[in-house]
């Protein structure tokens, strides 16, 4: 594969994905009988300290044998957490954007659970444990096709944006940049589609631009030779908390263990993701097929601030402020699903 070479992956190949991939390194279960965790994350730069932590021993140093499950996008795994079916293969541990954590939370608040209704809520009851990145330059784009005639927001009116899931944070980076262009978000429509495949619908004309993190958006320009339109690290969304981890209290209440040895090993990630860009690179090549990107997108893409130490309830309060603004959510606080840091 590489990612880069495909120029979009087949919605097959991200499902076989979702099955296959693991942990390479074993453990023993530590002193406090810790053992097997099975975290979901989509695979971007955002979730670097975590592919570091994962291929660099950092989890089995700690005794756990964590086990990676890629994401299409936040909000497929959070009901996941939440229903804990063993059946299913539950996720004990995602890291994924603020938007749908809190979106769940708020849902999980008002008295709706997963699984009930049609289309069934995302809700969940969230300890949110730890920070995975902050936007800067270029991390987030809209792109366009070469020869598109679209070379600015304003010229988007009418037009489709693809983003990986509604509401989320894609979506909300689109909403805000349009907005403050003065472009009516309901003058554009968005069409939602999982990022490995979002460059072969950009080729295909299903969208006339894509919100693109990375390794997406540099892996679309070596590929298709996509053009930046907007660098969405801009505006009210400068420097944007874009992604943390999260567990269900249920669950973090009862392996309070296995919590803190993952974060341990989760913060050992992001102080090496923070401080040696080779590392990033490394950990995003070894990504288990097709998800794995190529020496040359690794070199080019940009990357995230990587936040190490207790959850800052400022900085994540800012995410719910923006959604109330530009979403229309309704008035939240953070603090109480940061209870746990």
């Amino acid at each position: 594969m590489t990612l880069g070479r495909s120029g979009g992956l087949t919605l097959a190949a991200v499902t076989l994905a979702l099955t296959a991939c693991t942990s390479a390194v074993t453990a023993a279960p530590g002193p406090a009988g810790l053992a097997d965790v099975t975290v979901a994350a989509v695979p971007s730069a955002d979730s670097a300290g975590l592919f570091i932590a994962l291929y660099d021993g950092l989890f089995a140093r700690q005794g756990l044998r964590v086990r990676f499950v890629p994401a299409v996008s936040s909000e497929t795994v959070i009901n996941e957490q939440a229903l804990n079916l063993p059946a299913r293969a539950p996720v004990e541990i995602s890291c994924g954007n603020y938007v749908s954590y809190i979106q769940a939370q708020q849902a999980w608040d008002e008295g709706r659970r997963p699984g009930a209704g049609r289309p069934p809520a995302v809700a969940a009851d969230l300890d949110l444990f730890a920070e995975g990145s902050v936007m800067a330059p270029s991390v987030q784009g809209l792109y366009v096709l070469p020869g598109s005639p679209v070379r600015s927001l304003a010229a988007l009116q009418g037009g489709t944006i693809g983003v990986n899931a509604p509401g989320n944070i894609l979506y909300l980076l689109a909403a805000s940049a349009l907005t403050e262009h003065g472009v009516p978000v309901s003058r554009v429509r968005f069409r939602y589609i999982p990022l490995p495949a979002m460059a072969a619908a950009l080729r295909a004309g299903r969208v006339s631009a894509a919100v693109l993190p990375e390794p997406f958006g540099t892996a679309a320009g070596e590929s298709l030779g996509v053009v930046l339109v907007a660098d969405l690290d801009q505006g009210a969304m400068t420097s944007f908390p874009v992604q943390g981890c999260a567990a269900t209290r249920q669950w973090a209440a009862a392996h309070p263990g296995t919590l803190a040895a993952f974060r341990r090993a989760f913060e050992a990630g992001q102080r090496i993701a923070d401080t040696s860009r080779p590392a990033v690179e490394a950990a995003m090549e070894r990504l288990p097929a097709p998800l794995g990107v190529s020496k040359v997108t690794a070199a080019m893409m940009a990357l995230p601030v990587y936040p190490v130490g207790p959850v800052d309830q400022v900085r994540i309060q800012r995410v719910a402020d923006v959604m109330r603004q530009f979403l229309g959510f309704p008035p939240f606080t953070v603090g109480p699903m940061l209870a746990g840091t």
